[in-house]
């Protein structure tokens, strides 16, 4: 059994560090708590998310955190998307769109964020809802995870290719 022992190199972004506070008996307790997402620019991507009482610590416990839930995402030619999607986390939803080579990125905040670390080159999104940063970057996660190929659909179904084009 060959098994190749390659180490992926992780880009990691920090989108959000926000100071919390715990109203304590002797006062408040304060902590910081960072979003974090990490991705090798190829197809993995991952949202995590840390808290500690110093900044390095929570974006130490975030990367971690992020790398636990790393997904695999299809990418087609064009460096774009297999077809649309909508993800939903709390009050967020972002909407994904396949676009032409040459489009680039078209979204903003922690959407552009997943993209651009999971490797996508052209694609387009909408922000609707919250303009929550944690929700937004775990919504457009939720989407890009639901996505399938052509490939994968011919092999659940176990048909012909010119039946799902409808010959």
């Amino acid at each position: 059994m060959n098994t190749e022992n390659t180490k992926i190199i992780w880009e990691q972004r920090v989108v959000k560090v926000s100071r919390v506070s715990k109203v304590v008996k002797g006062g408040k307790k304060i902590s910081f708590r960072a979003t974090v997402v990490v991705g090798d620019m190829e197809d993995k991507v991952g949202v995590g998310v840390g808290k500690a009482k110093e900044v390095s610590t929570a974006v130490k416990k975030a990367e971690t955190d992020a790398k636990k839930n790393v997904i695999n995402i299809p990418i087609v030619e064009g460096k774009t998307i297999p077809h649309s999607m909508i993800g939903i986390a709390g009050g967020s939803k972002v909407f994904i769109r396949p676009a032409v080579p040459g489009t680039g990125v078209i979204a903003g905040g922690s959407v552009r964020i997943v993209l651009e670390l999971a490797g996508v080159k052209n694609i387009l999104s909408e922000q609707l809802g919250s303009n929550n940063p944690l929700n937004n970057a775990r919504a457009t996660i939720l989407a890009l995870k639901d996505l399938t190929t052509v490939q994968r659909v011919i092999q659940k179904r176990k048909i012909p290719f010119e039946q799902i084009l409808g010959k």
